[in-house]
């Protein structure tokens, strides 16, 4: 998908350090010096607790000049922004796990048959609605699935009409000592 280098630092660590030093009033740390975080692309952030979702904030155009910025602001988001969830507290900090989702630039389709839910997110779009769903989620086994999860969430009807574009990314879990 990108040209840049594995991180040396795994991003999904970053954003954990990102949250756990906003909920302790410490210093946020600076994205590591690594030729990754400086590259320009577009992120969603993760938070999972007990296995269930608990903030999923991302972008799909970069909003910041670096990636190491671009998974601080999504991080913050997903734990304190994301209006489906209370904002994350300090007890549950050792109860969750993050993942960070890098994006390719989206490119349009002809048809359902150029996806594959696990391999492509999509992008659904309708007027000014827009619905994300990104790649390989449990649960989520079909095309048809991913795409009505996605109408869903722009508020998308099943009878009208709308454009898809796809996207590959490269996702970071937490790895456990």
């Amino acid at each position: 998908m990108m040209s840049a280098p594995v991180p040396e630092k795994n991003p999904a660590q970053f954003a954990r350090e990102v949250i756990e030093a906003t909920l302790t009033s410490a210093h946020v740390p600076d994205p590591p010096d690594e030729e990754f975080y400086r590259q320009r692309a577009a992120c969603f952030v993760s938070i999972k607790k007990d296995g269930e979702l608990r903030g999923c904030i991302g972008t799909l155009e970069p909003a910041e000049k670096e990636l190491g910025q671009e998974i601080i602001r999504n991080a913050r988001s997903a734990a304190f922004g994301d209006p489906r969830f209370p904002a994350v507290t300090a007890e549950e900090l050792t109860q969750l796990t993050y993942s960070v989702d890098v994006l390719s630039v989206p490119e349009g389709v002809e048809g359902s048959g150029d996806l594959d839910c696990e391999k492509y997110g999509v992008i659904v779009s309708c007027d000014y609605r827009r619905g994300v769903l990104l790649p390989d989620l449990e649960g989520v086994d079909s095309v048809e699935h991913q795409l009505s999860i996605a109408c869903m969430k722009a508020g998308i009807a099943p009878h009208e009409q709308f454009q898809v574009e796809r996207f590959t990314v490269d996702r970071y879990r937490e790895t456990k000592p």
